[in-house]
């Protein structure tokens, strides 16, 4: 923990840099797609896109989002709030947590291609939705998985979880600029996106602590179905794109 305080929690930030360097150099040399060219050739580009997205395409801009929500919901209560629980409440070694948690998340790097490939099959909603239904569920499972104490237990919880994300995470890489025109289709995935995030991962942990100290670990799986079913509404409320020319 000492050495962790005093310079090891700088590793990862060192290590997502050279991750930014990356990507920035995947972006300065990729070509414009031929949709967004013929934009530039007709010259309809939008000054202030942000403003011509919320002003005329605020409906998938907000069911996007909320399409977002359970997926960090299922990550924030898996890696930070189940973390935290297990270790102070618990009294679990954070070794052990943190061995079933890099577990449960190799887990979600075999869904994410899974669930890609399948969105490209079947189509974007019929992933999101299988994926929304079985995570409205999962939350019914986190109080006993969780409350047991036993590691075994609450890793596979965890894979279950983690798993789920990588279904809900896939199919947004397409799903997301699919629901935009072309002028604004940048601006309007990064809105959704981050939007979401915000929705379902930026309170999760704080929210998940308030209601166990008050409800129960019960209560917190009520927050993730309920999540989760806010999700499936969004899904529900955006059409299929998968066949959608862009």
């Amino acid at each position: 923990d000492a050495q962790f305080r005093d310079w090891g929690w700088r590793i990862p930030f060192l290590v997502s840099a050279v991750l930014v360097m990356v990507g920035l150099y995947v972006r300065l040399r990729i070509a414009e797609t031929p949709a967004f060219q013929a934009v530039l050739e007709r010259e309809e580009r939008e000054k202030v896109p942000v403003l011509a997205l919320f002003a005329h395409h605020w409906r998938p801009t907000l069911a996007g989002a909320l399409a977002m929500m359970i997926c960090y919901t299922l990550f924030y209560m898996s890696a930070v709030f189940s973390l935290s629980y297990g270790v102070h409440a618990l009294h679990l070694p954070r070794p052990g947590l943190l061995a079933g948690l890099c577990i449960a998340v190799v887990f979600m790097a075999l869904a994410t291609p899974l669930a890609a490939l399948a969105a490209d099959r079947f189509g974007r909603r019929p992933v999101l939705l299988a994926g929304g239904v079985v995570a409205a569920l999962s939350g019914f499972l986190l109080a006993p998985a969780l409350g047991s104490g036993s590691l075994p237990l609450i890793t596979l919880f965890l894979t279950l979880e983690l798993f789920l994300m990588g279904v809900t995470f896939a199919p947004m890489g397409a799903l997301l600029p699919e629901l935009f025109p072309a002028k604004v289709r940048y601006t309007g995935a990064g809105a959704a996106y981050n939007l979401g995030g915000i929705l379902g991962g930026s309170f999760a942990p704080y929210i998940a602590q308030v209601l166990s100290a008050h409800g129960g670990l019960n209560w917190v799986g009520d927050y993730i179905t309920i999540a989760a079913l806010i999700s499936l509404a969004g899904v529900l409320a955006m059409p299929e794109t998968r066949d959608r020319t862009l």
